[in-house]
């Protein structure tokens, strides 16, 4: 039995058929032991493979170069130093400060499903030996949407940095604004905005690298603010969804619009990196900025 075929048992179970309503040889099949999560199923290219020989290629399909998403612990573990990571702000939980409805359970279904407080850890770290401040949004969080911890967290993570004259790394993946809090959510986009202009007044780097997807107000703040921009190859990166700019300016938008290629064509990307060299690409721009030889 293939790979697809072996896909297919463990979709068919999961989906709850009858054994009764399942051919004789999709019965036969059942009877095969598959362990959850054995098996990932690229999105795009729809290439069955073994989820250990995709968490080994950091989770990048081996067929299409698909870059399924990472939680922030795997991507902080890919980029950083071994042992060198100093997380900021840990205890930091969220209020509900226009009471609305089950926000706070809520909140805590997802605290004790991802270990998070909230969508973003930030913290100081090294990358192949250079000091830096990094923070990494994660999707598994309310669509790492952007609320008031958020915000409050990566406004100190920047101050932290530009008393200490470090740069900035930030990974974005978000959804946007975290409506749920209103105005508060909103208010963020203009106090991050303005702790990375303090930074950048500073003469300090700031590199921010948009994975998937980074759209709302999160484009709109501090994530289109990066000296550098990088992103990963084919990531959605964007403000308003497709169908409302079509539907705006009443002309069909080209197929590749917000994604990283296009973005990086019409030059607001600046370059287009794979997983497997961005901890080296990053150290690189590091060194350089500092005048050290890269």
């Amino acid at each position: 039995m293939g790979l697809e075929d072996l896909f297919n048992v463990v979709k068919t179970r999961f989906n709850g058929t009858a054994e009764e309503e399942q051919p004789e040889q999709q019965q036969a099949d059942s009877a095969v032991k598959v362990p959850d999560n054995m098996l990932f199923k690229c999105p795009r290219c729809l290439n069955v493979i073994m989820t250990d020989e995709l968490e080994k290629n950091l989770k990048v399909c081996p067929e299409c170069g698909y870059h399924s998403r990472l939680t922030a612990t795997e991507r902080i573990n890919l980029i950083i130093d071994k042992e060198s990571f100093k997380e900021f702000d840990t205890d930091m939980l969220s209020a509900n400060p226009i009471d609305f409805p089950d926000y706070e359970a809520k909140q805590q279904k997802l605290r004790d499903a991802t270990g998070l407080k909230d969508a973003i850890i930030t913290g100081e770290c090294t990358i192949r030996g250079e000091r830096c401040v990094i923070g990494v949004m994660d999707s598994r969080y309310m669509m790492a949407s952007m609320g008031s911890v958020v915000g409050e967290k990566i406004t100190r993570a920047f101050e932290y940095a530009t008393d200490n004259k470090l740069p900035v790394i930030m990974f974005t993946a978000s959804g946007g604004a975290r409506m749920q809090e209103g105005i508060v959510s909103l208010m963020q986009m203009a106090k991050t905005s303005g702790a990375v202009a303090r930074h950048s007044d500073a003469g300090l780097l700031y590199i921010t690298v948009m994975t998937d997807p980074t759209t709302g107000g999160v484009t709109a703040s501090f994530a289109s603010l990066g000296d550098i921009i990088i992103a990963e190859p084919k990531v959605l990166i964007g403000f308003a969804g497709r169908r409302v700019i079509e539907g705006t300016i009443k002309q069909r938008l080209p197929d590749d619009f917000q994604s990283a290629e296009f973005m990086l064509e019409h030059g607001f990307a600046d370059m287009i990196v794979e997983r497997k060299t961005m901890r080296r690409t990053i150290a690189h721009i590091l060194k350089l900025h500092k005048g050290g030889k890269a």
